[in-house]
């Protein structure tokens, strides 16, 4: 009988490709480096207990049957994981498209009331940095972790852009505010550089 050592190995391995993943794609899931993984999967080490009870939900195993290897379920064929990042691909935009939908209904209604002010328009304009929230989320839930300090940028700066253009709107330019955008997206590229954990 193999050792306990060698079946999380050979069950980390086996359930890695069935997936059609990656080394570096399963690190990216579980916050490591692909180095790790391939530790793991030549039964040079053990993860944690609570990354195992993490590769086993994103295998969607029970914990028992990483460990041992008895009962393993096979996880969704290629075609199957391809069709899971398609619908999530489309969830992703129906949501960013409802708030857009939502930016237009905003200014229909802002339109239609009496009042002087015409700046009913900024509800399309706050609409960027609103998605850009909204896909941030999804993103960091569903898909490729690295694409998020992107996404950040295009929130830090669309609403750095909204209150720019808000303060226009009002006859104000406080021009200065990109400022804050440069320090802001140091920040984000310094973050982007953290090594994670081996």
């Amino acid at each position: 009988m193999e050792d306990i050592k060698t079946t999380i190995a050979r069950q980390i391995a086996t359930l890695r490709t069935q997936s059609g993943w990656t080394q570096l794609e399963l690190a990216e899931k579980l916050h490591y480096s692909d180095k790790a993984v391939s530790k793991w999967e030549r039964g040079e080490s053990i993860p944690e207990i609570a990354t195992l009870v993490a590769i086993a939900e994103l295998f969607e195993v029970t914990l028992d049957e990483l460990v041992r290897g008895s009962g393993t379920q096979v996880p969704p064929s290629v075609p199957a994981q391809k069709r899971r990042i398609f619908n999530r691909s489309i969830v992703t935009t129906m949501s960013i498209l409802l708030v857009w939908f939502v930016a237009s209904l905003v200014f229909v209604i802002l339109d239609m009331l009496p009042y002087t002010f015409n700046g009913h328009w900024l509800s399309f304009l706050y609409a960027i940095p609103v998605s850009a929230v909204v896909w941030l989320v999804l993103n960091a839930v569903w898909f490729n972790t690295k694409r998020n300090f992107l996404i950040i940028s295009v929130l830090v700066w669309s609403l750095l852009a909204c209150v720019h253009v808000s303060f226009i709107a009002f006859g104000t330019n406080i021009w200065q505010i990109y400022l804050l955008g440069i320090p802001g997206q140091l920040v984000i590229l310094l973050w982007s550089r953290l090594r994670k954990k081996a």
